[in-house]
């Protein structure tokens, strides 16, 4: 298998991992903030800055919360302004996604979205794993237009979903992209690709980063518990490795 016969996104959560992502040999990023709630809509600034610091593909969640993805109609609004707002910068593509309270997927709220983004390509994300029956979110999904799915095949890894990540790249017949991710990477995704035939990968290859701080306050946390003294990073060794499993 060539390089060229395969597209690599990364996960990137800040504009020093989409400049990792790049320097690691990726197609394009999926730029996101609040990587612990699953990716949020980053900020105007970073969209700005990663588009000015890689001239690979950018493409930029629409996530106001983590959580599920039944929006309310002021989430939905918000969602319409920060769809623009990434157009506006230079985004690429844009990636968003929102079911119904039965599982199906949420048509009025999607056509709406769909319709801001114009003629940007689309990725329905991982709402798509939490689908009541991911073959007719499929074909709804492919009637709205969307460009792919990023999908781990509804398990907890896109490694343990090969099974409907198989069958759904069989039954999208090329109309849209099924992207594996959520656990990819060096030891599994040649795996993962040979069992389900997706030529596209997402995965995040990051690392943690020890913080410059030389002062540091164990008693005051930020958050959950977190460590604050080290941040996850994209690394572009980790990139390249992945890739190079894959070939």
């Amino acid at each position: 298998m060539e390089r060229s016969d395969f597209k690599i996104e990364i996960c990137a959560n800040s504009v020093r991992s989409c400049i990792a992502a790049r320097d690691g040999g990726a197609d394009r990023v999926e730029l996101c903030a609040g990587i612990p709630e699953g990716g949020t809509t980053p900020s105007a600034g970073m969209i700005r800055s990663a588009r000015e610091s890689v001239d690979i593909g950018l493409n930029v969640i629409i996530r106001p919360r983590g959580g599920d993805f039944l929006y309310t109609d002021q989430e939905v609004r918000e969602m319409l302004y920060d769809i623009q707002v990434a157009k506006d910068l230079g985004a690429d593509g844009l990636v968003f996604g929102a079911l119904c309270p039965d599982g199906d997927i949420d048509m009025d709220v999607m056509s709406r979205l769909m319709s801001a983004a114009g003629n940007l390509p689309v990725t329905f994300h991982r709402a798509f794993d939490h689908a009541a029956d991911p073959f007719a979110a499929l074909g709804k999904i492919i009637d709205l237009g969307c460009a792919r799915i990023l999908t781990s095949g509804q398990r907890a890894t896109a490694e343990k979903g090969t099974g409907l990540l198989s069958m759904l790249v069989e039954r999208a017949a090329q109309r849209i992209i099924i992207m594996p991710g959520c656990g990819v990477n060096a030891s599994n995704i040649r795996h993962i690709a040979t069992v389900s035939g997706a030529r596209e990968f997402h995965f995040s290859a990051r690392k943690p980063v020890e913080s410059r701080m030389a002062y540091r306050n164990p008693a005051a946390t930020m958050g959950d518990g977190r460590d604050d003294y080290s941040v996850p990073v994209t690394s572009s060794d980790i990139v390249r490795e992945t890739i190079a499993a894959l070939l």
